[in-house]
């Protein structure tokens, strides 16, 4: 697995991994859509969450760092 530095995306491709990881892992029923992108943008630059590309899957998703071993 490799980290992607979030700064190394197009917006298009930043937000589109965001909105998946919401759509996916949150229920926004706590926050409207774009406070969540927000939060999730900030963690990434805070450097608690990282974007993740797994070569075997071809996938690439989010994780916070503790969760990634990282």
């Amino acid at each position: 697995m490799i980290e992607v530095p979030y700064q190394a995306l197009s917006e298009a491709a930043l937000q589109g991994i965001i909105e998946e990881y919401i759509t996916r892992e949150s229920e926004v029923t706590d926050g409207s859509l774009e406070s969540k992108r927000f939060e999730i943008l900030q963690q990434l630059k805070d450097g608690v969450a990282m974007i993740i590309y797994d070569a075997k899957l071809g996938s690439t998703h989010l994780s916070t760092r503790d969760e990634s071993g990282y």
